[in-house]
């Protein structure tokens, strides 16, 4: 009888850093987007919202119409993280992070196909707060994935190091 491979018991260190590097960079790229996705909606409803979606009020509170539309975003954040994380738990934590993005992609793409207020009327506001909500909740599930799995990740790879702030850092000892 002969031994055909050996099989290591664990893996290297410098497999480790590696893949901890993978789990930080990955949650870095994955947030960055969707955390841009909101940067521009801020910018739109700051610009032109207000007058695309409300233009029949006066513009300050065209303007403090299309800022509550943009606050729908954040308010929808819990909502996503609860719900991502309960389909996570049972369908796997991979694939909900695929679909949160794919969410808020498609929230952020059809908002920019959205008719305005001229062409379709009271339904385009309407239909702004629900893409907002898609996108809010888009974003909830996967800051709360990127959190609990990159910390989870980075603490099972390396004692010693902490994610759960967000990013990966050597905690103090």
């Amino acid at each position: 009888m002969s031994i055909v491979g050996r099989v290591p018991l664990a893996e290297s260190p410098d497999e480790q850093t590696s893949e901890i590097k993978r789990i930080v960079v990955s949650r870095i790229l994955g947030t960055a987007v969707e955390w841009y996705d909101f940067l521009i909606c801020g910018t739109a409803s700051a610009v032109v919202f207000n007058k695309l979606f409300f233009p029949l009020s006066n513009p300050t509170r065209g303007t403090i119409a299309a800022f509550g539309t943009y606050g729908v975003g954040f308010l929808a954040r819990p909502l996503g993280a609860a719900i991502f994380g309960h389909f996570g738990d049972r369908v796997g934590r991979k694939a909900m992070l695929a679909m949160t993005i794919v969410i808020m992609g498609l929230g952020t793409f059809l908002v920019g196909l959205l008719p305005t207020y001229g062409q379709i009327g009271i339904l385009a506001p309407g239909l702004l707060v629900f893409l907002r909500l898609l996108q809010g909740i888009g974003l909830g599930g996967e800051w709360g994935w990127c959190r609990a799995h990159g910390g989870r990740e980075c603490a099972r790879q390396e004692p010693g190091v902490s994610g759960l702030d967000g990013t990966a850092r050597l905690s103090d000892r």
